[in-house]
């Protein structure tokens, strides 16, 4: 069980269900980052009173330095005080759940600094599966996947011998627009998006939920997480949440880890592992839950998920570049400068532009990630002009 973590990404969903979690079990906050919202990182602070605190840049650090006079806490910014959160001395786990690539140079200096990875931040084995599991393995780290479907998985697979895995089952929501035709799509607004039927999460989580992305990262991720090829990872539409994941075996047998909606928990078994602990967070109750259904996902309407599969068979940079591309039409989508149908269309357009790096570095894949996301503003641009 983690007994002292630090949080990348405090104020955000995950993060604040991370705390939630901590409060619960007595676990000690040793460090924390947040991107802008100080008023909360205020009240964390006040309440966890961790060593160091870091915000996005110099300006949002003084003012908080300012409102925070008179606690014993240091406060930072920037890439550097991310850094500082992951490696600060005392802390044996490092969670990490801000969105986007942001999270993938601190994930792999906490991994460096040989910290066990709570994982929420998806797009880190996206970009750079093979070498943060590589690095991981070199450090002798252990990385707790914190997403629901992944948590499951691995519940799944406890006590068997992986050798014996017939298939990967994920499961998905279909989100909020679940069996719409791609016409009903095309003037859906930000505001109808952002209304996920089961889950509260992020903003960029949410939109990614409901074009079907974020099943497409999370099947990226499994791949690294539990080395198993696309051969071996299927995609099933379940509407009502209960069943986070399954796992088939050689004879038959499938096992599914089920429970509430509830981030919480695949966070509090991360933190546990390879304890479980009490709570008091809503239970599943069977008796109430009157059906179970499974759907084939559709890719020809929701096409993110399709061009995810895409990605990942073609390997090296794509990943990359895709998630870049879909990270900047998603924030274009949120601001009206794009439709809903045309996040698909900027990702297209960019991984057809995209030359591949079969076996690329970090630095490589930092460097694919600008140039996506340069290329997906141009790709929004004509959008734009068009419109």
């Amino acid at each position: 069980m983690a007994k002292v973590i630090s949080i990348l990404g405090s104020t955000g969903s995950i993060g604040v269900q991370t705390l939630d979690v901590a409060r619960n079990l007595g676990i000690k906050v040793a460090a924390m980052s947040a991107n802008s919202n100080i008023d909360l990182l205020e009240k964390q602070v006040h309440e966890f009173k961790p060593q160091l605190v870091s915000v996005a840049d110099e300006k949002l650090a003084a003012e908080l330095k300012n409102r925070l006079a008179g606690i014993k806490v240091q406060v930072l910014w920037g890439l550097e005080g991310m850094l500082r959160t992951v490696d600060i001395q005392g802390s044996d786990t490092v969670v990490t759940s801000v969105v986007g690539t942001a999270g993938l140079i601190p994930t792999m200096h906490a991994i460096k600094n040989r910290k066990n990875i709570a994982l929420a931040n998806k797009e880190t084995l996206v970009t750079a599966g093979q070498l943060v599991m590589q690095e991981a393995g070199v450090q002798g780290v252990r990385i707790f996947p914190v997403d629901s479907e992944h948590s499951a998985i691995y519940q799944c697979l406890m006590g068997n011998d992986e050798k014996q895995v017939e298939k990967i089952i994920l499961t998905a929501s279909g989100g909020p627009f679940r069996g719409r035709t791609l016409e009903e799509l095309r003037d859906i607004t930000p505001a109808q998006a952002l209304k996920h039927p089961n889950w509260s999460m992020g903003s960029k989580i949410t939109i990614d939920s409901a074009t079907l992305m974020n099943k497409g990262l999370e099947v990226i991720e499994a791949k690294w997480l539990f080395d198993k090829g696309l051969d071996k990872i299927q995609v099933l539409v379940h509407p009502q949440s209960i069943i986070h994941s399954m796992i088939e075996y050689i004879d038959g047998s499938v096992m599914a880890q089920l429970g509430s909606p509830d981030m919480r928990i695949p966070i509090q078994f991360a933190l546990t592992f390879p304890d479980r602990q009490p709570n008091n967070f809503p239970k599943l109750d069977l008796l109430k839950t009157s059906q179970l259904t499974f759907e084939k996902p559709d890719v020809e309407t929701f096409r993110c998920l399709q061009l995810a599969f895409d990605a990942l068979k073609e390997g090296g940079t794509m990943p990359a570049a895709m998630n870049a591309a879909n990270e900047t039409a998603v924030a274009a989508f949120l601001k009206n400068r794009i439709s809903f149908t045309g996040i698909p269309d900027i990702i297209e357009r960019v991984m057809l532009a995209h030359t591949v790096n079969i076996c690329p570095c970090l630095d490589d894949i930092i460097e694919i990630d600008g140039w996506a996301r340069r290329q997906a503003e141009k790709e929004i641009k004509g959008q734009t002009d068009i419109l």
